[in-house]
Order: structure tokens, then sequence, then C-alpha cells
């Protein structure tokens, strides 16, 4: 996945926008960067975080960083902000989404000799630098930005730091958020709005899906108006976006709760305590546990100060690791109970099969698995948080390989049924191979009730295939 935050104020903007784009660090976990515009042009620091926080790493950095306008950005592939000279101006840019179409696009630009890439290693080309080359077809910045919106197959939202301000476009179909906040003397733009509280910024404006606009620290202008299409992504509330932010004006935290008290109000099971698998479970487990009015526990505790989250490293023995490490039992909450555990979702189920065992090596009872979502059959086509995960290893797919006997063309719309018999067939097989005592996941219907949009502006595709 990835984030962004940008910023022009009246005054040295550094300090806010160092602490704004860390406030995305949950959203990327590999690359991080800062870009500042001043009287002398560009200044601009990327580091690899993969290892060390954000905000280590550019501690330093921000004491020879200074500027009234500044982007910056967290991702989990390419390096950004880049530094574009063009004919329209120099500029730096940040991007987040996924293109899909880039293989075409990038032959397509070697073909007519025009451009050329840096390359990333194993054939591959930084995104954003291709969403630059884009824009710079364009007589003016509005006209390159909608060249890459009309061209870009996949979803990209972005940032484009310039002499004369910030022009900030959400995807075309509004698949992530891009949020502009305001102060005294300042505007800034943002993916999360967990990042505005603390800066003391208050949301003026939500971009609709496709809408452009340029903002200086006095004013925002609307350059394209917003198109008629939503389908933002569903699971930012589900997982991804952070508790305290809000999308489409509607809290994480507060749809996490609805989650948890509707999987409450569909059960019959009566475990002694609710808990989660800390902590993307949390917002879930408590909804749940207030819903049922039962007493909710941390048999796990997570062990925050040296590891870091586990859902991003390429390597799954290194995710294993890490997620076995910074989850430590209380064998003394454990022994002996019935334990129903609230989770965001069950993607490839390796962590948690794992988690699941150690919970009945600590002697517990019972183990009940309640995800919040539906089961994910499809891999996210249009976001990177997926990325690296091929669909055969979803757990979901992994149960459809061994019911239907093979592991692609099969017919996987009645997969996505809730109680039909083969929707039925596959948790069981699911759970059978996670050791649960029971699971049941969230349906659909439940999940968009949960939200508050109409189904038809939410982004459902990992779950039902609609696209």
């Amino acid at each position: 996945m990835g984030g962004f935050f940008g910023v022009v104020s009246k005054s040295d903007c550094v300090n806010d926008l160092f602490f704004g784009t860390d406030y995305h660090s949950h959203m990327g976990t590999r690359r991080g960067g800062l870009a500042v515009h001043n009287a002398d042009g560009f200044t601009r620091f990327i580091h690899d975080i993969t290892n060390t926080q954000f905000r280590s790493k550019f501690e330093t950095d921000i004491t020879r960083m200074h500027g009234a306008s500044g982007i910056g950005a967290l991702s989990d592939h390419e390096d950004q902000p880049l530094i574009i000279a063009s004919h329209l101006g120099v500029y730096a840019i940040v991007t987040v989404g996924k293109v899909l179409n880039a293989e075409a696009l990038t032959q397509q630009a070697f073909h007519e000799r025009s451009v050329h890439f840096a390359e990333l290693g194993a054939n591959e080309i930084n995104s954003t630098e291709l969403v630059a080359m884009l824009i710079n077809q364009g007589a003016t910045f509005l006209e390159g930005i909608r060249l890459a919106q009309k061209t870009i197959e996949g979803s990209c939202s972005l940032l484009l730091l310039t002499q004369d301000g910030i022009y900030a476009a959400r995807d075309r179909l509004g698949r992530t958020p891009v949020i502009i906040g305001e102060k005294t003397d300042a505007h800034a733009v943002t993916l999360e709005t967990c990042a505005f509280p603390n800066l003391g910024y208050e949301v003026n404006k939500i971009l609709g899906p496709g809408e452009i606009v340029r903002f200086t620290a006095d004013s925002i202008e609307t350059i394209q108006p917003p198109g008629q299409r939503l389908q933002i992504c569903s699971f930012l509330w589900v997982y991804y976006g952070y508790p305290a932010s809000s999308y489409e004006g509607i809290n994480a935290e507060q749809v996490r709760n609805r989650c948890g008290a509707c999987l409450a109000r569909c059960d019959t099971v009566k475990p002694d305590y609710v808990a989660s698998v800390p902590d993307s479970g949390t917002g879930h487990a408590l909804g749940y546990a207030n819903a049922a009015k039962i007493p909710y526990c941390r048999p796990f505790v997570k062990y925050t100060p040296t590891w870091p989250r586990s859902f991003m490293p390429q390597d799954q023995s290194v995710r294993d690791l890490v997620a076995r490490m910074k989850l430590i039992p209380i064998k003394d909450m454990i022994q002996g109970q019935c334990l129903l555990f609230c989770e965001d979702s069950i993607v490839r189920g390796t962590q948690l099969k794992d988690t699941i065992q150690r919970l009945y090596d600590c002697g517990a009872r019972e183990v009940h698995m309640r995800p919040a979502c539906p089961p994910l059959i499809y891999g996210c086509k249009f976001l990177n948080f997926s990325r690296s995960r091929s669909e055969q290893d979803l757990a979901a797919r992994k149960a459809i390989t061994e019911l239907e006997g093979h592991a692609e063309h099969c017919e996987l719309k009645e997969y996505t049924i809730a109680d039909s018999p083969k929707y039925v067939a596959m948790v069981e097989r699911i759970r059978l191979r996670l050791g649960l005592t029971s699971l049941k996941y969230q349906t659909l219907d439940d999940l968009v009730a949960a939200i508050g949009l109409p189904k038809e502006q939410l982004c459902t595709f990992c779950w039902d295939g609609v696209e």
C-alpha cells in the first residue's frame, strides 16, 4: 500500500510535514521520503525504512530542510518523492495506488523512443516515475494529471509539489481517500485523517473520485470536479486504515465496533471471554464483547517497542517469525477457557494457525474465530496492500482447490454466497486446517451495513469478484 501527506504554509512547514507523513507509517514499511520547496529550489531525502522507523531515519534530515511547502510519502516498493524536471517546470511527485498496465505503458514509451526509466530491479520500473511521464505529456499540470487518470488502469492518487502550490488528485474511482485540512495560515492534504488533530488541522474538504484541486496557504481551488462513480476500498475500514481515521466522513474504529456487534448478534456461541488478535482485531472484538455482554480480555499482549508490523515483510519465514515473537501469551488467562477471537480477516492463515496452536498449548478449552469480513477469494487488483501475494495462497483459495481438485479455472461465484453448499464446505475446510472449534465469517451484506455506504460506492472485489 502506501500513504502521503502534503502541506503549504505561510511559515516553515517542515515540522507539520515530518509528523504528518509519519502518521502514515502503518501504510508503508519499506521506503520513506520527504521533499520541500523554498526560494532555492527543492530539497529531498529518501530512506530505506525496512528495519527502522520512519521517524528515526529523518530526525537529522529535517534539521537541514526548510520551506513553506512540502510533500512526503511512505511506500512498500518505490522511492518517492521524485523530483522531475520537465517543460512544465520542476516539481516533486508522490503517488499511491497500483498501475495495472505499467508494462504496456512502458513498452509504448520505449517504442516512441521518447523517455527512459531508472530500473528498480527485476525489470521493474518506478510506477511514480511512469505517472510523471504521463503528466509531462500534458500542456499544463491539469492536462497532464487528466491524461494520467484517463490512461492508468488500476488506481492512482497523487500529489504534485510545484512552486505555485500543491496539486492533489484522487484516483479516478476514488479507491483511496484524499482529504484537505486547514488551520490558520496553512492547508494540508492527507490520505489518513489521523494525521490532522495533533497538528491542529480540521477537515476542510474530502475530494471526490477523480477530483483535482490546487491549493496554497491561502486558498483551495477545484480545477476538475469529482466524477459520479465512487469505488472506495472497503478494506480501509476493515483493516489497513488507522482506527482514528475517517474515510468519506466515516470513522474506521466505529465501523469495526459495528462489525463486531453484528458478528455477536448473528452468533450462538457463548464463550467465557471475547478477545482479539492484536491490534487489527481489537476494534471488532470490543464491538462484539459490548453487544454480547461478554467480558473482553487480552490473552495475547503485543510487544511493540522493537518488533515491526508482520503484514509487510516479503519473506514468509520472516513474517511468521515477527508475528510469533511480538505476541506474548498470558497462560493464566488462557488455560481452561473457552475463547472467542475476532480478527479483521483471514488472508493466508499461516500465522493464524500458529497463534491458534499456541492457545491450545497454553491450555485453551475451545477457540472460536470470527473474522470481520467475508472470506478473501480474489487477490486485490487495484491497490498494493496485497502486492506480493498469489491468489492461490489465500486460505479460501486453498480450500477451494482441495474441494475442486485443481487450482485454476473453477467457478468461484457460489463460494462467495454465504450459506451456499460450496461456501459452507469451504469454510469448514478452513476451520479444519486452522484447528478451530468453530469459524464463522461476517457476511458481505452486514459488512456493507457496518460501513454505512451503499454497496455500489464500495470496492468489494476481493470478496465477491465484482468490479
